[in-house]
């Protein structure tokens, strides 16, 4: 059989990933440059069956998604830098009540208004470290418009298992880029459901340790009743102030993912096993590292990229491993210098580290990475 073909922009990719996951409810509200993901949810949820709401802001925005999860739908919704900023509370309700959804950020040059615009990967610790507290935090950040289906998929299937929000970080160039792309057919990506509770709705506690990390979820008019809050609870879902059940409750929340790193982490590598100089580089902008990797090898260097495409857990193991191979690291990003701080507490000094940082509203280019190399290797 053919494959469906379509040329495709990145935003609306992630929207029809989202669809291809089981996504029934997409609320939020219009800002540059993520827009276009909610324009096709709304052409397209009441066509599968699911609801779509424009909200008064970006706070009630995330308030309705995670409603609509409760519920048992999948849920989604889509901003950039300041929506992604008034979200934050809410981000953290999700993380202590472990309520699944699936938020995009189309990332724009800041901080508040900054360059609406013009690319940025100005979010990635906000992604990680932007609501308060100790919580587990899940990001992906594909690079190109196929991946960005693929990925907007796992973010669901990982939000489903782990009960909790993913964040899809793209960088405002690869969302509203368009490339070729390959539709999948139904059954050829896997698609991850909730567990749900295997006892009755009077033997339901929503938060039973006895499950393990991550207990089973409960829909919201299935018959079984059950208290959500953002205090830390007992079992039965009831604020509790009793610090052997908080200290228990918050590093359950956490060794979730920590625990399951390996199912979690999803790097790319390219011409690394004999590399000299690693690039590190997410997004559009390792588009740039792989097109510098392929000419500066050309020339006899030993350089290779290395593609966190799960971002966050941060792939710490992996990057050690590279540090004791490598002569130097090379950190291109489009900020000024928040995913080497990362890089930097992993390496501890094994190598080299230099960045490359831009934030004029364009792009990290090959020919800047290459005179980088050069300039310093």
């Amino acid at each position: 059989m053919a494959k469906k073909i379509a040329l495709l922009q990145g935003n609306e990719a992630c929207a029809y990933g989202a669809l291809y996951a089981g996504c029934r409810f997409f609320g939020g509200y219009p800002i540059t440059p993520s827009t276009e993901v909610a324009e096709v949810m709304a052409k397209e949820l009441p066509k599968n069956g699911g609801k779509f709401i424009q909200m008064e802001d970006e706070i009630a925005a995330i308030a309705s998604v995670l409603g609509a999860s409760l519920t048992g739908a999948k849920a989604l919704t889509a901003s950039s830098g300041p929506g992604i900023s008034l979200k934050q509370e809410l981000i953290g309700y999700a993380c202590i009540a472990e309520i699944p959804c699936v938020i995009v950020n189309v990332m724009r040059g800041g901080p508040s208004t900054g360059m609406p615009t013009g690319p940025s990967q100005s979010d990635i610790m906000q992604a990680r470290w932007g609501t308060h507290g100790d919580h587990a935090a899940i990001a992906v950040a594909p690079a190109s418009c196929q991946e960005i289906f693929s990925e907007t998929v796992r973010a669901f299937n990982l939000a489903e298992t782990y009960r909790m929000p993913v964040q899809v970080l793209l960088d405002e160039i690869n969302g509203h880029m368009r490339e070729r792309i390959e539709l999948p057919e139904p059954g050829d990506l896997e698609i991850i459901d909730r567990q749900t509770p295997p006892v009755s709705p009077d033997q339901y506690l929503p938060y039973d340790p006895s499950f393990g990390d991550i207990p089973p979820l409960a829909a919201f008019g299935s018959g079984y009743r059950f208290h959500v809050t953002g205090l830390n609870k007992a079992a039965d879902g009831f604020p509790t102030t009793k610090a052997k059940l908080v200290d228990a409750e918050e590093r359950r929340q956490l060794r979730k993912v920590e625990a399951n790193r390996e199912l979690i982490e999803k790097n790319e590598e390219h011409m690394i096993e004999d590399a000299e100089i690693v690039i590190v580089a997410i997004g559009t902008i390792s588009r740039s590292a792989r097109n510098a990797v392929n000419q500066l090898r050309e020339q006899g260097m030993k350089v290779g990229l290395f593609r966190p495409i799960t971002l966050w857990p941060f792939p710490e193991r992996r990057i050690a491993e590279l540090a004791g191979q490598a002569k130097a690291m090379i950190i291109p990003e489009m900020n000024l210098g928040q995913m080497i701080l990362e890089v930097e507490r992993i390496v501890k000094g094994a190598c080299d580290l230099h960045g490359i940082g831009r934030v004029d509203g364009e792009p990290i280019t090959p020919s800047q990475i290459m005179e980088k190399i050069k300039e310093v290797c």
